[in-house]
């Protein structure tokens, strides 16, 4: 579609924003199919690469972040307690108010250029995709990933991109450019494949099979990209049956690994599942507060289980074997499976 016959809309009386996102944020609306009922607030960042917090339980300790909220609206997603520290909700605001970092690609190149970050040992991987999908649809509106990815390529910065979206391909040209200079490791999330599961909660994502088609061509092309398996959501996505078609559909596509992560429920993320599984599935509602009544995590036993038999059902499928070994040889290494109770990602 051509962006440049939109108009935004202006910004009249009662349409500010809210009191805790940056002063003077431009808010836009878009006034079609894709975007009704999307609200955006375009703001000037302070940073763009940043540290993340208790990092000695995730893989990474950097992560850029361009958009905060997600249009994918995925019911369990646990980057919506963020939403309140804007003065927003966890719910609907997090699927519809969505702020945009505008200046994202020049903090990020600048960021990377100044001595403090060029002399850190060990040249840290950037994660990219941690907090909120940054290939939503928001960045076909303000492609903000292609400025990145260059300030990353031309930096030589060793980074990785985890997304549910199937727009990550329109930068291929830019992803294979950084496979050969630098450490790049792609990962798509992909809990289930199937399709009566996954519209109701992940409503504005591209289908599994899609996001599998990703993986296979990136892998095509040198770029290196397994699949996180995840979220598993017990008593509906969790039967051997279904574990089996998933796995069996990540082998085809070609994917470098498989991590399997069970669904996790935290304090914004539970409220908004819970809610929703009382309306759709009211009979699983007591099942779910005897595995998440303690927590946020499921029991240890039941995690194990379900890593067990996906790492069974990797091996007899060649998860992996066919994959296309990464460009460069320096390339970020794929996430390990999680110990029950671990720090996990948001896009799960």
């Amino acid at each position: 579609m051509r962006w440049d016959n939109l108009r935004p809309s202006a910004t009249g009386e009662g349409d500010s924003a809210p009191a805790l996102i940056p002063r003077g944020a431009v808010v836009r609306t878009f006034d079609t199919p894709e975007f009704r009922g999307i609200t955006f607030y375009e703001v000037q960042a302070r940073s763009i690469i940043n540290r993340v917090p208790g990092s000695s339980r995730v893989p990474f300790e950097w992560t850029i972040n361009p958009y905060r909220g997600c249009s994918h609206a995925c019911v369990y997603c646990f980057a919506r307690k963020s939403h309140t520290y804007l003065d927003l909700d966890a719910g609907r605001d997090f699927d519809s108010k969505i702020i945009v970092k505008v200046n994202a690609a020049e903090l990020a190149r600048r960021e990377l250029a100044a001595p403090r970050w060029r002399a850190a040992a060990g040249r840290p991987h950037i994660a990219l995709g941690a907090n909120v999908d940054c290939y939503q649809r928001a960045e076909g509106r303000y492609r903000l990933m292609p400025g990145i990815l260059r300030a990353l390529i031309d930096a030589a910065q060793p980074f990785s991109i985890l997304t549910k979206g199937s727009l990550i391909l329109r930068d291929l040209e830019l992803l294979t450019e950084a496979a050969h200079v630098t450490g790049v490791q792609a990962n798509v999330s992909v809990g289930f494949t199937d399709e009566r599961a996954w519209r109701p909660v992940e409503p504005g994502t591209p289908s599994p099979r899609k996001r599998l088609e990703v993986c296979a061509t990136l892998n095509e092309h040198g770029v290196g990209c397994g699949v996180l398996m995840a979220p598993i959501l017990p008593y509906l996505t969790d039967s051997p049956a279904q574990l089996e078609r998933t796995v069996r559909a990540i082998a085809e596509a070609g994917a470098t690994h498989v991590t399997p992560i069970v669904l996790h429920l935290r304090p914004g993320a539970r409220e908004w599942f819970m809610a929703w599984l009382s309306r759709e599935h009211p009979r699983l509602v007591p099942r779910y507060l005897e595995l998440y009544g303690r927590g946020a995590y499921a029991p240890r036993a039941y995690q194990e289980r379900v890593a067990a038999t996906v790492r069974e059902l990797a091996e007899r499928h060649g998860v992996g074997r066919s994959a296309a070994r990464p460009a460069h040889a320096g390339s970020a290494p794929p996430p390990a499976a999680p110990a029950p109770g671990a720090e996990q990602l948001t896009l799960l």
